[in-house]
Formats: structure tokens, C-alpha cells, sequence
């Protein structure tokens, strides 16, 4: 799935870019809202593509947080814009999955205008290098002698790391204990201290620390395998095929955005994943580039949302 992705993202954007010119951009600068904190792969993933796509458009496009509610607070200031291409948001699993767990939202992510998925990044199963499990089999059998006993570390409830992990324990039918902490890094510094049994980083946060020994990887949560970790198989692999838990950003326009706007902001995507600076710069980090039209990226998060709320209500997962 991973590779035919990639495949995809190939193509020039030529044809697409000439399509969208054929009506007018509106002037004025481009505003990026990303819903999470500075740092994060959301922010860094706006911040790569922002330059090129302000040199396609031939105007200014910025970068500003607006942090809080798990995503909901940037994505509802996105939803009360106007549908004129100059307020875009580029969200993350989040968007699929605060519909399911979210009461009283002002707003509706449904109604969002999808633009382009513009990147996807594996997550990956983590431990101590001093853990006594080399493979999951090893891991399922440490937990199954300690029932209740141990304990594993998230980067909060309902994010991608904690979904992944109720999606293995499930289907291996463990007892564990979920330590949800306020993000990733936090998580990952558990790990690395050996207080919690494993996490589920995306690769771009984990490869360093396992290609430098103070991590250990054991199964990634995709499709295939990534090219970062090769030697690191998939929970498929390994006999448990429902754990495919993949990161990923995509940028949205408000709701009503003309179809003409959508394009043309789709075909400056697609050209700045197509430079050579960018894509090193994604590769560098582990992420797989996409630029899937708007129309596939749309089917895309319909059929992420079904999954992700399913998955909600059978683990009866909260965000408290």
C-alpha cells in the first residue's frame, strides 16, 4: 500500500497546475494553521512545504500554531474562515478521529474541503534495550507472565500511538497498563529511562535513537516495511494484521472552497514535494511523500474516520 502511494506522488504536476491556473488565485498571503504544538511532525511538515508553495502561488504563506483540544481549536478557527484558498489547515489522525470522541464541537470536520495528503509516516513498536523480548512473540510472552503488571507509554489518549497499541493488545489479548502522556517525546523519554515497557513513536522520532542502540524496534505498524528500518518487520509479518496504524498530514480548506482553489492549492503541493529540497528533507525524517488528488485524499479520510470511530466504540476510548 505504502509503495503504491509513493507510486502515485510520482507523477509530474504539470498537467494539474496548468488545469488550476486557468482561473485566479485570490492575491493576498496564504495562512497555514497547524492545530498542535511548535515541533511537532505537523508543524515541521507545514513549514517544509510553506516556501515552495508561496513561490507557486507568487505570494506570502505562513506557518501559525493554534494548539489545543487534541486539533479542535485550529481546525474550528480554519472552519469559520473564508472559502477563498487564503486560510488552509494541515491536520493530522486527529481529524478523524475527534469527530468520534469531541461533544459540542462548533464546527464540523466533515464539512472541511480536502485538499491533499501530503505525507505518511509509519509508527513503530519501541522498547528498552535491556527488555527480554527480541521479537513481538518475545514481548507477547513477557507480558502474558506479568498480567496486569506492566505498563506501556503513549503520547496520549486516542492519538495515533495510544489507537496502535489497543490495536495489538487486542488482537494478542493482553493485559497491560496505558501510561497516556502529554506527547510523544514525553513517552519516548520513559522508554529510554526503561519505566515503561514500549511505545509507539513514528520513525522520523524513533530511527536515530534505534540505529544508535538506545532503542530497540520491534514491528512497525504499516503495510510494508520502511526503508529506514529495514531490518525491522511489519505487525503483519509478525501475525497481526489488523495493526496497521499509519501517521499522516494532509491539508484541508474550509468548508464551500470553490473547486478551481482546491486544485490549484493541490498543485502546489504536489510541486513542492516534488523538489529535490523537500524531498530529501522528508526522506531525512522517514516520511513518505503522497500529494494524492483531492478527490482520492477525500475517500481517504472517509474511510479513515469509519475505522477510527469502530475502533473508538469497541475499545471504548475516551479522551480523558
Amino acid at each position: 500500500m505504502l509503495r503504491r502511494r509513493a507510486l502515485f506522488a510520482a507523477p509530474l504536476v504539470a498537467g494539474t497546475a496548468a488545469q488550476a491556473q486557468e482561473r485566479p488565485f485570490p492575491d493576498g498571503p496564504v495562512r497555514i494553521v497547524s492545530p498542535y504544538a511548535p515541533g511537532g511532525g505537523t508543524d515541521v511538515t507545514s513549514r517544509l512545504i510553506a516556501p515552495v508553495l508561496s513561490e507557486f502561488l507568487g505570494q506570502p504563506v505562513l506557518v501559525e500554531n493554534r494548539g489545543g483540544a487534541g486539533g479542535a481549536l485550529g481546525a474550528a478557527e480554519v472552519a469559520r474562515s473564508a472559502p477563498d484558498g487564503r486560510t488552509l489547515l494541515v491536520d493530522a489522525l486527529g481529524h478523524v478521529v475527534n469527530p468520534h470522541l469531541l461533544r459540542d464541537l462548533a464546527f464540523d470536520y466533515s464539512a472541511f474541503v480536502p485538499v491533499t495528503q501530503i505525507t505518511q509516516l509509519a509508527q513503530v513498536l519501541v522498547t528498552h534495550p535491556r527488555t527480554l523480548a527480541n521479537d513481538l512473540a518475545g514481548l507477547v510472552a513477557l507480558i502474558r507472565s506479568r498480567p496486569g503488571q506492566l505498563s506501556f507509554g503513549s503520547s496520549g489518549n486516542a492519538t495515533g500511538s495510544h489507537l496502535a497499541s489497543v490495536l495489538f493488545l487486542r488482537e494478542a489479548g493482553l493485559d497491560i497498563q496505558h501510561i497516556p502522556y502529554r506527547g510523544g517525546s514525553a513517552a519516548m523519554q520513559d522508554v529510554l529511562a526503561d519505566n515503561v515497557l514500549f511505545s509507539f513513536p513514528t520513525v522520523n522520532s524513533a530511527t536515530s535513537l534505534v540505529q544508535d542502540g538506545r532503542l530497540k524496534a520491534l514491528a512497525v505498524a504499516s503495510a510494508n516495511r520502511v526503508t529506514a528500518l529495514p531490518n525491522v518487520p511489519t505487525f503483519v509479518e509478525a501475525g497481526f494484521p489488523s495493526v496497521v496504524v499509519d501517521e499522516w498530514n494532509g491539508m484541508f480548506a474550509p468548508p464551500g472552497t470553490p473547486r478551481h482553489i482546491v486544485d490549484r492549492l493541490h498543485a502546489g503541493v504536489r510541486h513542492a514535494l516534488g523538489t529535490s529540497a523537500v524531498a530529501r528533507r522528508f526522506a531525512a525524517i522517514g516520511a513518505i511523500t503522497v500529494g494524492s488528488d483531492p478527490d482520492r485524499f477525500a475517500a481517504f479520510v472517509r474511510e479513515r474516520r469509519d475505522v477510527y470511530g469502530r475502533l473508538v466504540r469497541e475499545a471504548n476510548i475516551t479522551i480523558d
